[in-house]
């Protein structure tokens, strides 16, 4: 039998229920208000397949600074797989960002994928998950927790974030400001942000990220802050894999690792940022 043609297009704010369904029926925490974070920014490019007026996959590239364009949400609805959906898309999207670095969280299934658009491994990065947190005793600790508007300090949040990530992500950092400011905490000494933690509502999970700290126990801290607010709620968050006391002590409070993802860059890693301030990650689809 033939098989219909599809063809791929950028994507528009109307597709956004299209979006949605292809994420939650993989089982994604994405929610519209980050599929309009996606699409709505004209400097980022959103690529779907569309077969016979039905959205059939996607593919996203945030654009940060002109410099780095981070790949997210590929998704191939289950009945037109094997179809080389994604693979079109890909192809489209890189040509798109031939004068970029190229970055992304892959899973284990899209490393192989990745690493033959000539993709190398940077870290693995760990998802663990609670159904439903604990209230935890808080931590005595040199660095003393901020309480005030999040937007008084977010200058300082966006430059350390951009020391930890490479690049400056401004978009990102104040869409997270903006539209979850309970999510933010900040760690302060002598007047200085020392660490800070982000986060957001999902689909499924509230996630909590990223977070920057100068110290495991400083991560600690304000994780420990983030989740007391979300009491018998469920919980994901992202951690590197090579901070394995951050990962004992969320194993200890009832976090179990779900799945691992690869972070992975195109040709040369430009901007390699320090991993030693970065404990957790926004999430595969913002880096």
């Amino acid at each position: 039998m033939e098989q219909t043609a599809f063809i791929v297009r950028a994507m528009q704010l109307s597709d956004i229920e299209s979006a949605m369904k292809l994420s939650t029926a993989e089982g994604w925490n994405q929610t519209k208000n980050d599929w309009h974070f996606l699409i709505a920014n004209s400097g980022n490019v959103c690529l779907l397949a569309e077969c016979e007026g039905k959205v059939i996959g996607t593919t996203t590239a945030i654009i940060y600074s002109n410099q780095l364009a981070w790949i997210g949400m590929v998704l191939v609805d289950k009945e037109h797989r094997g179809r080389g959906v994604s693979k079109l898309l890909l192809t489209t999207i890189f040509k798109k960002l031939a004068s970029l670095s190229i970055k992304l969280d892959a899973t284990p299934a899209g490393q192989k994928v990745y690493t033959s658009f000539d993709f190398k491994d940077e870290y693995p990065i760990l998802r663990m998950v609670n159904t439903s947190v604990m209230n935890i005793p808080t931590r005595d600790a040199e660095e003393l927790m901020e309480e005030t508007t999040p937007f008084k300090y977010s200058g300082e949040i966006i430059a350390l974030d951009e020391i930890s990530f490479g690049v400056n992500r401004t978009q990102l950092i104040q869409f997270l400001l903006t539209e979850y400011p309970g999510k933010t905490e900040i760690l302060k000494r002598n007047e200085r942000i020392t660490g800070f933690a982000l986060g957001r509502n999902g689909n499924r999970y509230h996630h909590i990220g990223p977070v920057v700290a100068l110290s495991s126990t400083g991560a600690k801290i304000l994780i420990t802050t983030a989740i007391n607010k979300l009491t018998d709620q469920p919980v994901v968050i992202d951690v590197l894999e090579d901070k394995k006391d951050l990962i004992a002590w969320l194993s200890s409070i009832g976090f179990v690792q779900q799945r691992y993802f690869i972070r992975m860059y195109k040709n040369e890693n430009t901007f390699p940022g320090i991993t030693a301030k970065q404990y957790c990650i926004a999430g595969p689809e913002y880096g």
